[in-house]
């Protein structure tokens, strides 16, 4: 029987544009491979990537596997988030101190984007913090040893632990005496001064800011309240070109706001979270301040004017 063209698994590869792109992924794939070699945590050489430009986000996957998986045999264990994580301090301080292990982690939110992390990289966390229950974590891990099978599959238990809040034993077979933890290779930008509100982290292709959280005191966010959020996110974008402003609640990335106010999703005292993306982010705290009256019952001051007339806040 013939077989349908359809199923050719080479398809990609008949036509030149298809061919250049497949090897251009292949050639990128194997300059991160040398660097992993060298001993630079695959996470870090990713994000540096995504941030050049030389790299985009649906390639992470490919080279995960490729990487991790099919080159350098990484351990590795994937869970459903049994609860929600609002803190990982404890974990990072206990994984700096395994320097006999690589540990690189995939992190997939309820939205479906997928996040590379370094554990021991604070600024990492900062863009997927709350993780939330249900959400897709897996954890590669490689030691230094070879063939040393028995070390990576308890590490990868323990992370799980610690990053759940449990105490874990530290373990001879995860530090290596040679290295101390702030010998590791690794790629870091120049490290600032940020406020709480204004601590930015680099994450794929941009800069993301903490994710900050805004109390509805309105009895409901309501069509006003959202309305109100819109004037506020237009007069920030037409501000400052280039940034971005991501809502979420509970867990999930809102794409379209109308719907925190659809079957009186969203109550008096709920939390409504908000981050920035983009280079250069700032007016962070006003941003906030804004954001907190559009959610009371005083956001009927940021909507007059015009219709789809941009108010002059920032």
């Amino acid at each position: 029987m013939t077989q349908n063209i359809s199923d050719n698994k080479f398809n990609l590869l008949s036509t030149r544009a298809g061919f250049n792109r497949t090897l251009g992924h292949f050639k990128t794939t194997l300059s991160f491979s040398s660097e992993v070699e060298e001993g630079l945590n695959l996470a870090d050489v990713l994000t540096d990537a995504l941030g050049e430009g030389s790299v985009s986000p649906h390639q992470l996957r490919p080279v995960l596997n490729l990487l991790l998986v099919d080159k350098f045999s990484y351990q590795r264990q994937s869970e459903n988030l049994r609860e929600a994580v609002e803190s990982v301090d404890n974990l990072i301080s206990a994984v700096s101190q395994w320097t006999m292990l690589d540990i690189v982690l995939a992190f997939y939110n309820s939205s479906g984007d997928l996040s590379v992390i370094n554990p021991t990289n604070k600024a990492h966390w900062a863009p997927v913090l709350p993780l939330k229950r249900d959400e897709l974590m897996i954890c590669f891990i490689k030691s230094s040893k070879e063939s040393d099978l028995k070390t990576e599959e308890s590490a990868c238990a323990d992370f799980f632990n610690l990053l759940y809040g449990k105490k874990v034993k530290v373990k001879k077979s995860y530090i290596d005496p040679d290295v101390r933890p702030e010998e590791r290779v690794e790629m870091k930008a120049p490290e600032e001064e940020f406020s709480v509100q204004e601590n930015v982290a680099p994450v794929n292709s941009k800069s993301v800011s903490a994710k900050i959280s805004v109390l509805v005191t309105n009895e409901l966010f309501h069509n006003g309240n959202v309305e109100a959020w819109k004037k506020i996110i237009a007069s920030y974008k037409a501000t400052h070109p280039g940034l971005d402003v991501l809502i979420w609640y509970d867990g999930e990335k809102i794409n379209d706001i109308n719907t925190l106010f659809k079957w009186g999703k969203v109550k008096h005292g709920t939390p409504i979270l908000f981050s920035v993306s983009g280079e250069n982010i700032k007016d962070v705290s006003k941003l906030k301040k804004y954001f907190f009256e559009g959610a009371s019952q005083r956001y009927e001051v940021f909507l007059r004017g015009a219709v789809n007339s941009v108010l002059d806040l920032f």
